[in-house]
């Protein structure tokens, strides 16, 4: 996973995929979610982020992984 933030446009960029073709987009309300061919979720972009989420986006960026196998 990557996570990315351009201040230039203002746009956040989560990609879970790397180098996925995108089939097909999705916007809601600022948010746009791309889609692979197989209907995985390749991205997220958060469109005007400073003002969706805080001035400086990625300033306390903190991730926590938990391994546990997901039930079936």
């Amino acid at each position: 996973m990557k996570v990315e933030y351009d201040p230039k446009y203002d746009l956040m960029n989560i990609e879970f995929i790397p180098e996925e073709p995108i089939a097909e987009s999705l916007e809601l309300e600022g948010l746009v979610i791309d889609y692979n061919q197989d209907g995985r979720i390749v991205a997220i972009e958060i469109l005007d982020a400073s003002s969706r989420t805080k001035s400086d986006p990625l300033g306390q960026l903190d991730f926590s992984v938990i391994r546990e196998k997901a039930a079936v």
